[in-house]
């Protein structure tokens, strides 16, 4: 059975591998339905700071390796490894806003969605994750890849200070002027970030009060096509629109048109009011082959919430995932119609190809004093989706081949917060700049010398 510990062993319940409830406590620390085949010897969910203190005493003293999680998606289940303690945060989800400073302060397990709503009432906004469920925690230390992230920058980029306990036991705050060192790793070191952070304090924005989105879909075998027109149109519009091209694998059929591959260009206006979001939207929306679309909706207003409620259909938790991420070179026309290619052969109808057009500003002033970084002109992300746990190897094998016919020389980047850490030892170091991950490795020497802390998945 979990039990309370005393103060010098751990604080939080703490869950030891052959206890009753450890089975549950692993499975649940994976969002995928499919779960890594990792053990870690004990878990632990504080419900405070000073139980994350107590936990990293208690790994120290045991000669445990600590492992973190704030409670997202994760698609590699990166925070499961084989032996040590695993340290799940999701009971710290606290979100507290102050509308006079136009901050938040929000616990690593606090959600997209909770993040949203606590916003709301105060006409205030943050570059959420896409997915509702996404916990803020990996997110943010992931660099964030959000709604409006083309005119807010990284998501990382609001992120005004945080509180971190360290290997050694401190609790210190970090800022631009505070422990200046860990404050810009924790700006995209992802899951290998070397402390447990338990607060992060948020800047936000103004909330538009208009945003609408228009969509159209086309066969797959127009990729190349769709793709020229949907890249320009794209950068003709202005940075308060997001554009997203989308490849199935399988599409629902129409009145007039079965069922098959397809490909959609979906673009969402974040504006102040209805006629500018109209007109910022004119770009994608005024397509010269619209007759050629399989199905075509105007511009119509949404709000976060729907936005939450579409992408959560797309990724529900049931489904078993893999996916993996690619920062390249080559300009998308080319890159999409070759990986279309291959998504025509996916053993699951479900899975998909996401392709959005400058996920992110690339403003300098936005990407300061971080390690996450844009790392080529196109980006791409492809998601595996199935259900038979036996169709496991096809699928991931499937993946795989997508991302080598991709990037066939291995020398694209990738995001770490998607990225298929297991594909190659080269993912994580792929992440970063040389230059970054060659600070990354110099600040986790000064801060976990003991390398008490897991560092990045390998296979």
């Amino acid at each position: 059975m979990p039990d309370r510990m005393s103060a010098e062993d751990v604080g939080g319940a703490l869950i030891r591998r052959g206890d009753r409830d450890y089975d549950g406590a692993r499975v649940d620390a994976v969002w995928n339905g499919r779960k890594p085949d990792r053990f870690p010897d004990a878990i632990v969910r504080p419900a405070s700071e000073e139980d994350v203190v107590e936990a990293l005493a208690y790994a120290r003293s045991h000669g445990l390796r600590v492992a973190v999680r704030s409670g997202g998606h994760n698609w590699s289940g990166s925070s499961l490894r084989d032996g040590g303690l695993l340290i799940d945060l999701s009971r710290l989800a606290g979100c507290r806003v102050d509308p006079a400073t136009a901050t938040a302060t929000v616990g690593p397990a606090a959600t997209g969605q909770d993040l949203v709503a606590a916003l709301a009432p105060h006409g205030l906004a943050f570059p959420v994750g896409h997915c509702p469920s996404v916990a803020v925690g990996g997110f943010l230390l992931s660099g964030g890849l959000g709604w409006n992230s083309r005119a807010w920058g990284p998501s990382c980029a609001d992120v005004h200070g945080i509180r971190a306990v360290t290997a050694d036991g401190r609790t210190v705050t970090c800022s631009e002027t505070e422990n200046g060192d860990l404050f810009r790793a924790a700006r995209g070191a992802g899951p290998g970030f070397f402390a447990v952070v338990t607060a992060f304090l948020l800047g936000l924005h103004p909330r538009p009060a208009s945003i609408m989105t228009t969509r159209a879909t086309f066969p797959l075998s127009e990729t190349g096509s769709v793709t020229s027109w949907a890249v320009r149109a794209a950068r003709e519009s202005p940075p308060c629109v997001e554009t997203a091209l989308v490849l199935r694998a399988s599409g629902e059929p129409t009145a007039t048109v079965p069922a098959g591959p397809r490909i959609t260009v979906a673009a969402t206006a974040f504006c102040p009011t209805r006629e500018e979001a109209l007109a910022a939207l004119a770009p994608v929306h005024a397509c010269s082959f619209a007759a050629d679309a399989v199905s075509r909706h105007q511009p119509e207003p949404t709000s976060f919430t729907t936005l939450h409620t579409g992408a959560g259909a797309l990724w529900p938790s049931e489904h078993r995932y893999a996916a993996d991420t690619l920062w390249s070179s080559e300009h998308y026309p080319s890159l999409l119609t070759r990986t279309a290619d291959t998504l025509t052969r996916a053993p699951s109808g479900r899975s998909l190809v996401l392709a959005p057009v400058q996920p992110v500003s690339e403003e300098p002033s936005l990407l300061r004093n971080m390690v996450f970084s844009p790392l080529g002109e196109s980006y791409l992300v492809c998601y595996a989706i199935w259900d038979d746990p036996a169709a496991d190897e096809a699928n991931t094998r499937w993946l795989r081949e997508t991302m080598t016919t991709a990037d066939p020389s291995g020398c694209g980047g990738h995001y770490i917060a998607e990225t298929d850490q297991e594909a190659a030892s080269t993912r994580a170091q792929r992440s970063y700049t040389p230059a970054d991950w060659d600070a990354l490795r110099e600040v986790k020497a000064r801060w976990d010398p003991e390398n008490l802390f897991h560092s990045y998945l390998a296979p």
